[in-house]
C-alpha cells in the first residue's frame, strides 16, 4: 500500500514538475524539453522506488524512516520546482510564483531557485533509493558466524586459485615437462 502512495505522489509530481504550469496558463515551449528530461526521469524514479519498497515488504521487512524522510523533502523539492520552473511565453520566462506575485523580480528570484530545488529533488529521491534498496536486502553474516561456519568444516565458497595448494599435472609425461 505504501509502495502504492509513492509511486502516485512521484507520477502527480512528474507531471507537476515538467507541465505543471499549464494548469496556471503560462505553459509553454520548455514544457516539451522538460517532460523527458525531467518529468520522465522522476517518473522513472519514483517508480523504482515504489518498487524497492514493496520488495522490502514482501520479505517481511519494514521501511525505515530514513526512507520516508528523504522521500517527503524530495516531495516538498519537487512541489517547490514546479512553482519556480520558468517556461517561455510569448518570448518571455514566466513562472507560477512570478505571475502570482505579478513584478519581474519575483520571476527572476524564482528562476534562481528553480535549479537547487530541482537538484534536491533529485538527490533526495536517489537518496531515498539507496535507503530503499538496503532496507530490502538480506542481512550479511556476522563475522562470528562465518568463522563459526568455517570451524564446522562447511565450505561456502570454492577455494581461491592463488591460495589452494598447487597441483601437478599428470596429463604430461614427466620426461615432457
Amino acid at each position: 500500500m505504501k509502495s502504492v502512495l509513492v509511486t502516485v505522489m512521484g507520477l502527480v509530481l512528474a507531471v507537476w514538475m515538467s507541465a505543471g504550469r499549464w494548469f496556471f496558463g503560462i505553459g509553454g515551449s520548455l514544457t516539451w524539453w522538460y517532460v523527458p528530461a525531467i518529468g520522465l526521469t522522476y517518473a522513472v524514479l519514483m517508480l523504482w522506488i515504489g518498487h524497492r519498497m514493496a520488495v522490502t515488504a514482501q520479505r517481511g521487512r519494514r521501511t525505515t524512516r530514513a526512507v520516508w524522510v528523504a522521500l517527503i523533502l524530495s516531495w516538498v523539492c519537487a512541489i517547490g520546482f514546479g512553482l519556480t520552473v520558468p517556461d517561455n511565453v510569448d518570448g518571455q520566462l514566466h513562472t507560477i510564483i512570478g505571475a502570482a506575485a505579478g513584478s519581474q523580480f519575483s520571476a527572476e528570484m524564482a528562476i534562481a531557485l528553480c535549479n537547487p530545488l530541482g537538484i534536491l529533488a533529485f538527490a533526495l529521491a536517489f537518496g531515498a533509493l539507496g535507503f530503499a534498496i538496503a532496507n530490502g536486502r538480506e542481512p550479511r553474516p556476522e563475522e562470528d558466524e562465518a568463522l563459526d561456519y568455517a570451524e564446522a568444516g562447511a565450505q561456502h565458497m570454492a577455494p581461491h586459485p592463488l591460495l589452494s595448494p598447487v597441483r601437478e599435472d599428470t596429463s604430461t609425461p614427466p620426461e615432457a615437462r
